[in-house]
């Protein structure tokens, strides 16, 4: 048996203005199949959102953010999409979209430990 096992992960990205297609890093989400792992983090620092787009409502990104997480986690708040077996919610959440939280191209790795594979990538990316 492998002690590594193949996982994908996003970075969660606040997209202010989609047109200008700048954009901050807030989070990850990692999901290992082999484990049935799939969990995101994230990390909102209102101080640097409110510098680089002083009109972002932190507080409805915030609930986009928790709403990804009731998806990712399969509850029943994260309605019709939370009730989608985990492959199919992790399609769904790294899907292109056009709106003010989006995440990267989906990146592959390999880890032993996916809960410390996503802390890693978390502070990397977003701290």
């Amino acid at each position: 048996m492998h002690d590594k096992h193949l996982f994908e992960y996003a970075v969660i990205r606040v997209v202010p203005r989609v047109d200008r297609e700048e954009f901050l890093n807030v989070g990850v989400i990692l999901y290992c199949p082999q484990l049935k792992f799939l969990e995101l983090i994230y990390t909102l620092d209102a101080t640097r959102l409110l510098s680089f787009s002083p009109t972002l409502d932190l507080t409805e990104i915030e609930e986009h953010l928790r709403a990804f997480g009731n998806i990712t986690r399969g509850s029943k708040e994260g309605g019709p999409i939370g009730r989608l077996d985990m492959p199919s919610r992790f399609r769904w959440l790294t899907a292109t979209r056009s709106t003010v939280l989006q995440t990267s191209r989906v990146h592959p790795g390999f880890c032993a430990d996916p809960p410390a594979a996503l802390a890693r990538l978390h502070q990397s990316f977003v701290l």
